[in-house]
């Protein structure tokens, strides 16, 4: 593999996404890859089968945009604010298809993937209603003590998109903060997209190894993109943006209103510089985060 792998995140998209693949957005409540989705978008990208454990505002633009026949997950909603109103119109209009887990089925699937396993076992759980509309859920009984085990296939995705606070050449990557399933969708991914706040020399990452979640062996792309997550936000970088989710709860009430702003925000700029660029200095300013309060300390300010 190549001892440098940086290049643009749209050569990145245009290499490893492709019609019809199973794409994985990792990322939990922060490190949310929204500019990647935005590219995506931007290509044109049709018939894809988006996996994720909080599909989020990320898949639900995603599909307002046409690129989605599929979605795969395990909570689906406006976190803190309310319903996905595109993806629930498709869901109800049979226009899109559809895959429930709980959060621990849906980790349990991507550890069965990552691991090159069958299934994996799981305890049986309250979520009995699951197992009755998903025939991805079984029973076998345990070889060793005879009680019965809930069991899932694994889950390997085309492509995993994994934002990082900051990662080097090659691919070996550090997050901090609330960790998600990024470890474990990249593991399982045939193919993974690194995006990174910022890109570091190898010293950087070899300083601080307990950081380290993302392995160079398992990353084909590292794509500088500062401000990737937003309106999610990225510890030790920048705040999550409440005020964007709040509006667009509002916004979702018309799919006619969505279009416009994709046509505005993903569509009527460039990339994700000339996006946080349009976003404008106040927000700027609010999300403005102080690194030295959140993020691993540099002995070196001091």
């Amino acid at each position: 593999m190549p001892s440098d792998k940086r290049c643009s995140l749209t050569e990145a998209i245009a290499e490893f996404v492709h019609d019809g693949d199973c794409v994985y957005a990792a990322g939990f409540t922060h490190l949310i890859p929204f500019a990647a989705a935005h590219e995506i978008i931007r290509q044109g990208r049709r018939n894809l089968v988006l996996a994720r454990a909080t599909p989020d505002l990320i898949y639900e633009q995603m599909i307002a945009a046409g690129c989605a026949r599929k979605l795969i997950f395990s909570y689906m909603g406006n976190p803190g604010v309310g319903s996905l109103r595109i993806v629930r119109a498709e869901i109800e209009a049979g226009r899109l298809e559809w895959e429930e887990y709980s959060h621990f089925g849906m980790i349990s699937r991507l550890q069965a993937g990552a691991a090159g396993l069958p299934f994996m076992p799981m305890n049986p759980t309250a979520a009995g209603d699951l197992e009755r509309v998903n025939p991805n859920y079984r029973r076998l009984q345990d070889p060793y003590t005879g009680r019965e085990v809930v069991v899932v296939p694994p889950l390997n995705p085309d492509v995993a998109i994994i934002h990082v606070q900051r990662a080097d050449r090659r691919g070996n990557a550090h997050i901090w903060g609330i960790i998600g399933e990024q470890k474990e969708a990249a593991f399982a991914a045939r193919h993974v997209i690194l995006t990174a706040e910022e890109i570091v020399e190898e010293e950087v990452i070899r300083s601080d190894p307990n950081r380290t979640l993302i392995p160079e062996f398992v990353v084909d792309a590292v794509c500088h993109v500062p401000y990737c997550a937003h309106p999610s936000y990225t510890q030790g970088y920048y705040d999550r943006d409440n005020a964007f989710y709040l509006t667009w709860d509002k916004l979702s009430e018309s799919r006619e209103a969505v279009l416009a702003w994709l046509e505005e925000w993903v569509f009527g700029v460039k990339d994700r510089q000339e996006y946080w660029q349009k976003l404008g200095e106040e927000t700027h300013q609010r999300l403005a985060v102080k690194p030295r309060w959140s993020a691993p300390i540099n002995y070196g300010d001091y």
